[in-house]
């Protein structure tokens, strides 16, 4: 962007081309979405199209932002705005998780006592599924997707819990290194962190494929398959976006761009780091333990 204005204590950038394309990628991948999922052979490419439009608004975006960091056009106003921001981002990942969340209590404590005959509508169930057990895990009436071994909590599972819970302190080391303005205990930091993240979905994905091949635990194994992988699936998501995020900061780190005072983009993906350690606790006992 040229020249930025700033209008009494709150900094007013240029009118940007960002939002425009912004809602263009979205449009493209959606419309590119729905042609492939209906079996038009040029869908893919569109969807291809939109994610490299939508990968080159957040390049250019971030850029601009970045460039307004360092040549200093926010203040403190501009820096609680931004840190607002990413708070409500995370209540919004909050409730999000826990709409998952309240669908896994609600098959397990409201639905499946039902259709074993418990409550006030356990009559009728029972005598639509006669000798259904409601015993969790469950692939539901009419045994979906074949018999299944659920997952257990004390193999990759254990092991990825002590992943992340030793990532959030590297990067709370991290942190610590830039507050004390120690570079090489910044940058080492954050490539531990990076490499616990990664370590984390690469054994993530080694449990998905033992749980297909060995388990047949799959997406169609019922109620248990489906919230299984909705729930760690999302979170497994969030990991690599996570990881993505801080090899940014990475790099931003080795060209030196924060210092002890100024360095909201590190707290903020520290922010949404722990947020996924604490995601990954409720998972493992809510999914795995219990």
């Amino acid at each position: 962007m040229s020249v930025k204005e700033h209008s009494g204590d709150y900094f007013i950038p240029d009118p940007s081309p960002w939002p425009i394309i912004g809602m263009v990628s979205l449009l493209t991948t959606l419309f590119g979405g729905v042609l492939a999922m209906n079996g038009v052979a040029i869908g893919s490419y569109i969807v291809t199209a939109g994610l490299l439009l939508f990968f080159f608004l957040l390049f250019g975006w971030f850029r601009d932002v970045i460039g307004e960091n360092l040549n200093d056009c926010y203040n403190k106003q501009v820096d609680t705005s931004f840190r607002m921001g990413m708070f409500w981002f995370i209540a919004s990942e909050v409730f999000f998780f826990l709409s998952f969340f309240g669908s896994l209590y609600y098959i397990r404590n409201i639905a499946l006592p039902w259709l074993g005959g418990e409550g006030y509508l356990g009559v009728t169930n029972e005598l639509l599924y006669n000798g259904f057990e409601a015993a969790w895990p469950t692939h539901g009436p009419g045994e979906l997707g074949g018999d299944f071994q659920p997952m257990g909590a004390w193999g990759i599972p254990a092991m990825n819990t002590l992943i992340l819970l030793s990532s959030g302190a590297t990067i709370t080391w991290a942190h610590w290194g830039l507050k004390l303005d120690n570079q090489k205990q910044l940058v080492w930091g954050l490539i531990a962190t990076i490499a616990l993240g990664l370590l984390f979905v690469a054994l993530q994905a080694y449990e998905y494929g033992h749980a297909y091949s060995e388990l047949n635990l799959t997406l169609e194994s019922g109620a248990y398959g489906s919230t299984f992988y909705m729930l760690t699936g999302f979170h497994g998501f969030h990991v690599t976006m996570g990881a993505v995020m801080l090899m940014a900061i990475l790099g931003r780190s080795m060209k030196s761009h924060f210092s002890a005072h100024n360095h909201f983009a590190f707290e903020a993906v520290a922010w949404y780091w722990h947020f996924v350690d604490v995601v990954w606790l409720g998972l493992f006992v809510f999914v795995y333990w219990l």
